[in-house]
């Protein structure tokens, strides 16, 4: 009983619930985080965005995935269309980085 005396002792004595509700509700606000929309990406897509993340080169990636460098480039040109219709674009490879791990393709470990 006596802690819950030392509790109601702390309590101001204007306090109400809509005040605890007010701070509720704002502290809900604070920590929700929104939800990204991701793109769906072929299984082709990821392994050539993998590939590349680990690769100096597109030409590197092409003879690792027995592929033509158009090729590359086409897969990762429209992997940067899809994000950038989801309203999340990845104009450069670092951006490209930054979404992949966002969205669980690649974590950071393995880079």
């Amino acid at each position: 009983m006596h802690a819950v005396d030392g509790f109601l002792k702390s309590v101001p004595q204007n306090y109400s619930r809509s005040d605890a509700h007010h701070r509720d509700h704002q502290a809900r606000k604070l920590t929700v985080v929104p939800q990204l929309r991701r793109p769906v990406l072929s299984p082709r897509e990821v392994d050539v965005i993998r590939a590349w993340f680990h690769s100096d080169s597109k030409i590197m990636v092409a003879e690792q995935l027995h592929l033509s460098v158009g090729t590359v480039n086409t897969h990762l040109s429209r992997v940067r269309s899809k994000y950038a219709a989801v309203g999340r674009s990845a104009t450069t490879k670092a951006a490209l980085v930054a979404r992949a791990l966002q969205d669980g393709i690649v974590a950071l470990e393995d880079l």
